[in-house]
């Protein structure tokens, strides 16, 4: 009759959070018993219960201990742990103090910069960028489109105010990539509702077109709403949609709403993530010439965000509009 293999030991302790093999062995585990199959190593000589070894949060904290005390966790994987949707791990980036005499470390990339006592919280239970500064370096050290990306995203979230930021920018000028960043908030909204939102945006302003409000919400005659493209033109009567994944799932609701924007006197392009990635040119030039074609008229022509029924956007101090508070 064969006999199961004994159940490996996983104290209890350890299916928490990452160890190292004098963790193991206070309690009663061997480097024989880590190379069983309930374990993963980590790296540089820590280990993780295979349940947890996955979770970000785990493998940060395995880079946490071996790192100084001065460090904190930066960039994408500060914003991750700020509540971003940004991937945290990869590669886990890591602020470390000038002068701070750490070498590399496999799977983390190393940003050597200033960095205030001030400047680093806790989040998650790990030493991290606050949130202006984190929103800062993505703005610096990122291309620009997926900076203002990260800086549409932070906005929207609330993790930061465009105020802060600016502050920051005045009192950083002769940090690498302020003018970058500058540059970003310039063109941040934090209305802006996910990141192909956002591209489409700066797709059409950087080709030369004129920037666009966002979610603008559209009334008919009697005060009834009719939608709220993403993009929009009050002057030309053009509303722009980004048709995302749901867009499937929501297809007839998209339907009467853009049978009743049509029929209130709006006119409605709609793209997808393969029009902006694959024919972006295309996308520009339906847009150039629907905002020079006359705007439709009808017997009822709606409201737009000037209307009494409007929403007035607010104005930042670079210019970018506010998110309704």
């Amino acid at each position: 009759m064969l006999r199961m293999a004994p159940q490996a030991l996983v104290p209890l302790e350890l299916r928490k959070r990452p160890f190292n093999l004098a963790d193991a062995r206070r309690h009663g585990l061997t480097k024989h018993h880590l190379e069983g199959e309930a374990w993963r190593r980590l790296g540089a000589g820590f280990y993780a219960w295979k349940e947890i070894a996955s979770d970000p949060l785990v493998i940060l904290g395995a880079i946490r201990r071996r790192l100084p005390d001065r460090c904190a966790f930066a960039g994408r994987t500060a914003a991750w742990l700020h509540g971003l949707d940004f991937p945290p791990c990869d590669p886990v980036e890591v602020a470390i103090p000038l002068g701070c005499g750490v070498s590399g470390r496999a799977g983390v990339k190393l940003r050597r910069v200033e960095l205030h006592l001030t400047e680093v919280v806790i989040q998650q239970d790990l030493p991290t960028t606050s949130a202006t500064r984190t929103l800062a370096d993505l703005g610096r050290w990122l291309p620009l489109l997926e900076a203002v990306i990260a800086l549409d995203m932070g906005l929207h979230e609330g993790v930061c105010d465009v105020y802060a930021l600016a502050d920051w920018i005045d009192t950083h000028p002769g940090f690498p990539g302020v003018a970058r960043l500058r540059r970003a908030l310039a063109l941040a909204d934090a209305v802006s509702e996910s990141v192909m939102e956002t591209r489409l945006r700066l797709l059409l302003i950087q080709a030369g077109l004129p920037k666009p409000l966002l979610q603008v919400p559209l009334y008919d005659d009697t005060g009834g709403f009719l939608g709220r493209p993403d993009l929009f033109y009050p002057a030309q009567r053009l509303g722009l949609e980004y048709d995302g994944a749901v867009h499937k799932d929501n297809l007839a609701a998209d339907n009467r709403r853009q049978n009743r924007l049509l029929d209130a006197g709006y006119r409605l392009l709609r793209f997808t993530a393969s029009d902006v990635h694959s024919a972006p040119d295309s996308v520009v030039q339906l847009v150039r010439r629907a905002l020079t074609a006359s705007a439709p008229t009808t017997a009822g022509n709606g409201r737009d965000r000037d209307s009494p029924k409007g929403v007035a956007a607010g104005k930042g101090r670079y210019g970018e509009r506010l998110r309704p508070r």
